[in-house]
């Protein structure tokens, strides 16, 4: 059964739910990393976009978007948004992602001036791309001793 079909509108699920669903240690990892750098919490959503319909996780820093993520059975989709004034520098970090990263930022066509990109996480590599292009849209705070 589809995620979405599962959990329809009137049915919302709760973290754990989702974890269920997606059942790998890179969502756990993911929700740490934003949670804990950014000081951020998640917000559970209902989306009726065509692409993605159904329930997804959402972080915000400031009212800007830091990612969505969207569940999946064994792993989850991170959509990250690199705007137009971000793009030179997201070219130049993406020597250093995995050319799975690199094939989706290329084939991406530009919407409203940002490549929105639906990155499938299915490996730690993966999600340490989906990491670096977050950072690169929203800077981390400086720690403070």
């Amino acid at each position: 059964m589809k995620w979405n079909e599962r959990f329809t509108q009137d049915s919302q699920p709760d973290l754990g739910q989702i974890s269920a669903q997606i059942g790998s240690p890179l969502w756990k990892e993911l929700r740490g990393y934003l949670e804990q750098t950014y000081s951020v919490q998640p917000r559970i959503e209902y989306s009726k976009c065509s692409g993605a319909p159904g329930w997804n996780v959402k972080y915000k820093k400031s009212g800007r978007a830091l990612c969505t993520l969207y569940p999946h059975a064994g792993f989850f989709t991170c959509l990250v948004s690199v705007a137009g004034r971000e793009a030179m520098k997201a070219e130049l970090l993406l020597y250093t992602c995995t050319e799975y990263v690199r094939e989706l930022y290329w084939g991406t066509r530009a919407f409203n001036g940002s490549h929105w990109l639906m990155i499938d996480v299915t490996s730690a590599e993966i999600l340490e791309d989906a990491e670096k292009l977050i950072a690169l849209r929203v800077k981390p705070p400086k720690k403070t001793c």
